[in-house]
């Protein structure tokens, strides 16, 4: 099934009945449903857990008919039966986040008189195995949009996120204040070394993205140290990715997937970003901030923005950290420049493995891998197998490093950043 057929399929998912529902919960249960559509707005490469489209909807109240629009996450179809299991997690986790963890981190932040957190309003979830939706606000209609996630983002962008991440990763710490008992669900225990048992075999998911960047490092010649880390730290990845959630003073409630395409930004009329959103919160989970800064500025930022910025850039991190500490918790919890830069330091493995798994991904062509998409499709036969479909894609990934440009200084900063700060020996 290609990525129109996929696309064809998830919108049978999307019901009259779940339309009106996410209506009611915006405008209120006196309105009257008109008629809606499905309009698509993203494309091939875009989207991964999820197809996200959106619904226009026409709509009469109080006599006046009127018209609005919402974005509509959708079980994306992707033809592989063990992994539904999987994908509904996902979307109760991010139902959970919305419904019930979000207002709760919100009131804390408002007790302590501080802005609420800037994520889209959330109308209406359906959690029903292969059929899940998820029913959020249009942030288009305020003129939010998606940064080209190749170019990788400037101090401008990455700064408005870092601030709304420390502001997400301190209401947690607010809310576990008030409540100790709060952050006891299994669910937040969820991330990439436990979700995917039975369905992903982890160790080939990530352990391929290992091998392909060993590949990449041997055709470009000089990162011998750094492949015989990659090499040493391989079998080790899911105990790696299993230590993170042992609790330490760290542990906070992290976005889990921070990087470019999760990030909407508006801008002013002189094109500078003012504003961000932070969406996609499916992987939300409990870590050390470590985890969501590593992760964050290694998938997202080019190496000549990211290094001569670094400690600029952790530094704006623990300044809106301490101001949510220092309103909402008198000063207790809040971060020493000494302690923020240790512990992304000690996180530096976390960057790295996300670092590799999804560099190609960030650049990639979607043009040259709906190509191959396809043409792949058309020599398949059977059921599909996600673990043998990461293996195919490694070839292709294999021949981006000559293919595309992007990759060679991307892929090599990181690594010069890993031999430099200790992670990997010299």
């Amino acid at each position: 099934m290609d990525y129109a057929e996929r696309t064809k399929a998830c919108h049978t998912l999307v019901t009259e009945e779940a339309v009106l529902e996410a209506l009611k919960a915006d405008k209120g249960v006196e309105t009257q449903l008109t008629s809606w559509r499905i309009e698509d707005f993203t494309k091939f490469g875009d989207n991964y857990a999820s197809i996200v489209t959106s619904v226009v909807v026409c709509f009469a109240l109080d006599g006046v008919e009127e018209q609005t629009s919402y974005v509509v996450k959708v079980n994306p179809c992707h033809g592989y039966p063990n992994m539904e299991a999987a994908t509904n997690i996902g979307f109760v986790k991010e139902a959970e986040f919305y419904g019930k963890l979000l207002p709760r981190l919100n009131a804390a932040m408002a007790e302590a008189s501080l802005e609420t957190l800037r994520l889209p309003k959330y109308y209406h979830s359906c959690l029903e195995v292969g059929k899940e939706l998820l029913f959020l606000e249009d942030l288009r209609r305020r003129s939010f949009k998606m940064y080209d996630r190749r170019r990788g983002l400037d101090v401008a962008h990455a700064v408005l996120v870092l601030k709304e991440l420390a502001k997400l990763h301190a209401a947690s710490l607010l809310l576990q204040n008030e409540d100790p008992e709060y952050f006891q669900n299994t669910l937040l225990q969820k991330d990439w070394s436990n979700a995917f048992d039975g369905v992903i075999d982890v160790d080939v998911m990530f352990g391929g993205h290992f091998d392909n960047t060993v590949a990449m490092l041997e055709k470009i010649g000089g990162y011998e140290t750094a492949i015989k880390w990659i090499q040493s730290t391989k079998p080790n990845i899911r105990g790696i990715l299993g230590d993170q959630l042992e609790p330490s003073k760290y542990h906070v409630l992290c976005h889990g997937d921070a990087w470019n395409n999760n990030c909407l930004f508006r801008y002013n009329e002189a094109g500078d970003p003012e504003e961000v959103m932070l969406v996609d919160l499916q992987l939300n989970h409990r870590v050390s901030f470590g985890n969501d800064l590593n992760y964050f500025l290694y998938t997202s930022l080019a190496g000549d923005v990211r290094r001569p910025n670094l400690d600029a850039l952790l530094e704006t991190y623990r300044g809106h950290f301490n101001t949510v500490m220092e309103a909402g918790a008198g000063g207790k919890g809040c971060l020493s420049k000494v302690e923020v830069q240790k512990e992304f330091r000690s996180k530096n493995i976390i960057g790295a493995i996300f670092g590799m798994l999804t560099v190609n991904f960030v650049l990639l062509d979607p043009a040259s891998l709906e190509k191959y998409a396809e043409n792949d499709t058309k020599q398949g036969e059977g059921e599909k197998d996600l673990n043998k479909d990461f293996e195919k894609l490694k070839e292709y990934f294999l021949a981006m490093i000559d293919t595309n440009p992007l990759i060679r200084p991307r892929l090599l900063a990181m690594f010069d950043e890993f031999k430099e700060f200790g992670l990997i020996p010299t």
